[in-house]
């Protein structure tokens, strides 16, 4: 694979991604790329790939840029201990760095965290320390424990060796699909598609790459379109991992300058994603992993960048409660009485 040199962005160039990859190699999966008959054939008329993450180690894309950023910590950094915030999936992959360099570890996370990853970060050996309401209340909170107590802060999405370790995902997809046309990647913070922008466009700046939030928290989508970091966060969203409601002054420049466009779903919409992609890919998706799906199913995307094109929808991470798909199920498949209730 040759690159092209698209320059240094916010400090962070695809030599960082190639060096990344070296070193999460050593712990990360692989991820398959595997085509969707369903969203190729019924949804697209294009050549359409998801990008398994959810297939990575703690479930999440998320295992990568905290493994790259904590094994570039200094001695001192590491025996301080590390902290972070994290909805669930960054909170994983930090933990389980931490166990295995065998670094104490700390993750402040918000109440809205689902269950399933609080206990898979308590597992893995860390703090859990539950506060705040929202994500951006416990990013507060994360960076007073840090100041007062001296841990090494472990940004989940606002830090170069962070956004390069995602951004090896998008040195795996153009080894195995080198002629990709379009590529749907979730945003929250910005940091996967911030790291995955710099990879595909120092491969060919010709790949549009497109961004997928939610209706009801788009802090991204709402800062590109006036032109500055602003907040955006109205109501709850089944996307839990990437309720972030504002973008990082490392991650929102990168966005500005590389992707295509960013575009956002419903609920509903991404509800019904995610029972598709169980019921006719036979994946299990959080809801932020279903963004992309969502997105070309309910055909936010024009169709020039998917008809007879090579698409990959990044399914960004597994971790879901099972309460929640049971929930979903339920909406979908449970039968109407006669008088019209459910159940």
């Amino acid at each position: 694979m040759t690159t092209r040199n698209v320059g240094e962005i916010q400090g962070i160039s695809i030599q960082d991604i190639e060096e990344a990859k070296h070193v999460v190699s050593e712990y990360a999966r692989k991820t398959p790329l595997i085509q969707s008959m369903f969203l190729s054939r019924n949804v697209t008329n294009g050549n359409v790939f998801l990008k398994l993450e959810n297939m990575q180690l703690t479930g999440s894309f998320k295992f990568r840029g905290a493994n790259n950023k904590i094994n570039h910590l200094s001695d001192e950094e590491k025996e301080r201990g590390i902290i972070t915030v994290s909805a669930g999936n960054h909170a994983q992959g930090v933990a389980l760095t931490g166990k295995l360099l065998g670094i104490k570890t700390t993750v402040v996370m918000p109440d809205e965290a689902p269950q399933a990853k609080r206990d898979a970060t308590a597992g893995y050996g860390a703090e859990v320390d539950i506060h705040g309401a929202t994500f951006d209340d416990a990013k507060k909170w994360m960076h007073e424990r840090a100041e007062k107590e001296g841990k090494t802060i472990v940004d989940p999405f606002n830090d170069q060796l962070v956004i390069a370790g995602q951004g090896t995902i998008g040195l795996e997809i153009l080894d195995e699909l080198w002629d990709v046309d379009t590529v749907v990647i979730p945003v929250g913070g910005g940091g996967l598609i911030s790291g995955m922008a710099i990879a595909l466009k120092s491969f060919n700046p010709s790949i549009h790459i497109v961004g997928v939030q939610s209706e009801n928290v788009h802090g991204m989508k709402a800062s590109i379109d006036k032109g500055e970091i602003t907040f955006h966060h109205d109501d709850f969203t089944l996307a839990d991992g990437t309720d972030v409601a504002v973008p990082g002054d490392i991650t929102y420049p990168i966005v500005k300058e590389l992707v295509d466009e960013i575009v956002t779903v419903s609920e509903d919409e991404i509800a019904n994603a995610m029972k598709d992609l169980m019921q006719r890919a036979k994946v299990v998706s959080e809801g932020a992993g279903a963004l992309p799906t969502a997105a070309l199913e309910s055909h936010k995307i024009d169709e020039k960048w998917l008809k007879n094109k090579n698409v990959v929808a990044m399914v960004s991470g597994g971790n879901v409660d099972l309460s929640r798909v049971s929930g979903i199920i339920d909406q979908f498949f449970s039968p109407v009485k006669p008088n019209g209730a459910i159940g």
